[in-house]
């Protein structure tokens, strides 16, 4: 009996290490996979200043519209990774578009609007991006009413991260200094997105939106504050 419960105590021993050295395995691995993302974000994010930190930015806030609309999906890593990289594809767009004062012409929104695709095309060949970080950068321009792009997806057949993400992406847009205007305020931003719901956005992100306090959205607006999976 106490041979059995010697071999008992190596073996949970055993066991125990083993787990030990896992969590440790994954822990590098998910350092890992961050450090990634983070260098990915920052070379797109370096090909236009202007914008500095606008996937930080974009990531808190569709992080707290997550939260609000599913908590549960909120905490998927792919979900943040989607939000970060959303906009990898434009590496491959010129910087004489990309960087364009005047309006763009036909041939060049045509390019500019494939950058989507192409930043499909890029995540997709890295291993540990999928699902949801897939379908953010390939369909955050989709709109509600099926006028978007790339695949004029409407309705509930946008999946769902990439509607959370278009509200994150145009509330930052209007409350940012831009080279052609000067950034709204936090209550003319929500108006501007809210006359949008059920025609460029989801209504049920919108709503979510609304239930987010200004002190929090000032927040991460001053300081581009990510407080996740992702954060450095």
């Amino acid at each position: 009996m106490r041979a059995r419960e010697e071999e008992v105590g190596l073996y949970i021993s055993q066991l125990r290490a083993s787990l030990r050295r896992e969590r440790a395995h994954a822990d590098e691995l998910s350092r890992s996979y961050v450090a990634a993302v983070r260098a990915l974000t920052n070379a797109v994010e370096a090909r236009d200043a202007y914008t500095g930190r606008h996937a930080e930015r974009v990531a808190a806030y569709g992080l707290e519209l997550a939260q609000i609309m599913d908590p549960d999906m909120a905490y998927d890593p792919q979900i943040e990774f989607g939000f970060l990289l959303h906009d990898v594809g434009k590496v491959a767009v010129p910087d004489s578009i990309l960087h364009k004062p005047a309006a763009l012409t036909t041939s060049e929104v045509e390019v500019m609007r494939r950058h989507p695709v192409l930043g499909c095309e890029i995540v997709s060949h890295i291993g540990f991006l999928k699902g949801s970080a897939v379908d953010v950068v390939l369909h955050h321009h989709e709109r509600w009413d099926g006028g978007g792009y790339p695949n004029q997806l409407a309705g509930d057949a946008i999946p769902w991260p990439a509607r959370v993400f278009a509200v994150a992406d145009s509330f930052d847009a209007i409350t940012t200094d831009r080279p052609y205007r000067r950034a709204a305020s936090i209550k003319d931003a929500r108006k501007e997105i809210d006359r949008g719901s059920g025609t460029q956005f989801d209504p049920t992100a919108v709503a979510a939106l609304m239930e987010l306090p200004d002190k929090t959205l000032e927040r991460i607006r001053d300081e581009a504050l990510l407080t996740s999976i992702a954060a450095p």
